[in-house]
């Protein structure tokens, strides 16, 4: 995907931060996901759970009494917002509400003093190494891919996406005023704004929870931060024919040109000054979402994921070669939000999502990578009870949905607790992914809200106890166990 120019800077980029970590030993951890899949939960809850030496059996350092300090330090990039942690976590702790949504992208160093488990190692100093923990919307990653398309490949495919079944009736807006447009004549950027606008309006629709669409590159069209109203985002796909030349400054020329301008101002810097430097990803996945919104959501989020999973460098890098080129040695896919659900409902979880990303994980794998799925909840928002009915015993769930929360045309308060029963996924993951409804008329409804996060727990001498999660010290121990050993 990169020109030889781009792999050696990159190779510059990575020998720096190689020879830093020979004095700072350094770990760069990415994480993303699509929106809502919970990132800013996820990297509140790792942190606070190792700041406060949360409940984190899985994770053998914590669980053997091996890590003695943990801290926050100052960032390594000064370019690069800070992640704002103390913010997030007051706002699930006090305000008992969920942090906004990564809007860019941002990080944070966690330092961890530690012992090795080896005897050897512990003769020479303590152990000690920060993580460089970096979190981006997983919209960003859906561009990478189109490093590798000109602006009709592009447009065709982006054209013939919004004419599915599924995207139709949401794209015909834009549809309608793009067939107005005369692709030779002269552009008129009055126009080209009003078509770029409805571009966009089109993607943001798909992402809505009645449609729950994952597929929407252009991804800084969803979230335009400081490039709002520039050239490099005022485009739009057209059905231009490819090779074909069109006038220098016709409707068709401009937007290409304007394409190719995203491409460089937008997606190669990112590749460049983050992507390319990851040594470890997780990658959060909304399973539920879709699942609500019906089996073409679920294959549009298996699409998205696909495209996400196979923009990552995975591999286990050479001793000389990891000195010039960054591999993400080490790939976890995480179902999230698994407390909306029984426990007995987590492995179909996981044996969803597994189906969803087996191709991708498999190029993983084959490349050298560690990869794992899980289904978790980095922050435990309900507590597990069973309910009689009608003489058979329901396993339920019990948690405060969010205002504005309905089941079955209940309206919920915000401040009610209550006991749901969530439904079962099915055994077989391919029911989710049949064509049409003929496979989810036999299932079971499913129920799936939103809660607001838990109170703290308090312990028997009083200690107010860390947030609660599920699988979160698994998913520690996976992507930074080795380090700690």
């Amino acid at each position: 995907m990169p020109s030889l120019a781009d792999e050696a800077r990159y190779a510059l980029d990575n020998l720096a931060d190689r020879t830093a970590e020979l004095f700072h030993p350094t770990l760069r951890i990415g994480v993303t996901g699509l929106s809502r899949a919970g990132k800013t939960v996820f990297i509140t809850a790792l942190v606070h759970n190792l700041l406060h030496g949360g409940r984190l059996p899985l994770l053998n350092a914590q669980a053997e009494g091996r890590i003695g300090r943990t801290y926050l330090e100052e960032q390594p990039d000064d370019a690069v917002p800070r992640f704002q942690y103390e913010e997030h976590v007051r706002t699930i702790l006090e305000d008992r509400q969920w942090p906004q949504s990564t809007r860019a992208i941002s990080e944070l160093r966690l330092t961890i003093e530690f012992q090795s488990a080896s005897g050897w190692s512990r003769l020479f100093s303590a152990g000690r190494i920060s993580l460089d923990i970096v979190d981006y919307p997983g919209e960003w990653l859906l561009d990478l891919p189109l490093l590798d398309k000109d602006f009709a490949a592009f447009s065709q495919e982006s054209l013939e996406r919004a004419s599915l079944p599924q995207r139709s009736a949401i794209a015909s807006p834009f549809l309608e005023m793009m067939r107005q447009i005369d692709l030779a004549a002269p552009a008129d950027e009055v126009t080209s704004q009003r078509l770029s606008a409805s571009f966009a309006d089109y993607l943001r629709r798909c992402r809505e929870d009645d449609a729950a669409l994952s597929t929407l590159a252009p991804g800084r069209f969803l979230m335009p931060g400081d490039l709002e109203g520039s050239p490099a985002l005022t485009f739009a796909p057209l059905p231009v024919t490819p090779g074909a030349e069109y006038p220098k400054n016709s409707f068709a020329a401009v937007h290409a040109r304007r394409y190719e301008a995203y491409k460089t101002v937008v997606v190669k810097p990112f590749f460049r000054e983050h992507f390319a430097r990851l040594d470890r990803q997780i990658l959060l996945v909304d399973a539920m979402q879709a699942i609500n919104a019906g089996p073409d959501a679920v294959r549009d989020l298996e699409t998205a994921l696909t495209d996400i999973l196979t923009c990552f460098r995975p591999g286990r890098a050479s001793w000389l070669g990891g000195l010039l080129t960054r591999r993400v040695d080490r790939l976890l896919v995480a179902a999230t939000k698994a407390d909306h659900l029984h426990r007995e409902s987590h492995r179909r979880m996981e044996a969803i999502v597994r189906r969803l990303v087996n191709s991708a994980v498999q190029r993983a794998q084959f490349s050298g990578a560690q990869t794992e799925v899980i289904a978790m909840a980095a922050v435990r928002a309900t507590r597990e009870a069973s309910v009689e009915d009608h003489g058979e015993r329901l396993p339920v769930i019990v948690g405060t949905p969010l205002m504005g929360e309905r089941i079955a045309g209940k309206l919920f308060d915000g401040e009610t607790e209550t006991a749901i029963f969530p439904g079962d996924l099915p055994k077989d993951p391919a029911a989710l992914l049949a064509a049409g409804d003929e496979a989810l008329a036999s299932m079971a409804p499913l129920t799936f809200v939103r809660f607001k996060p838990p109170r703290l727990e308090k312990d028997e001498s009083g200690l107010t106890l860390s947030l609660p999660h599920i699988r979160l010290d698994r998913a520690l121990q996976f992507l930074i166990g080795d380090r700690l050993a």
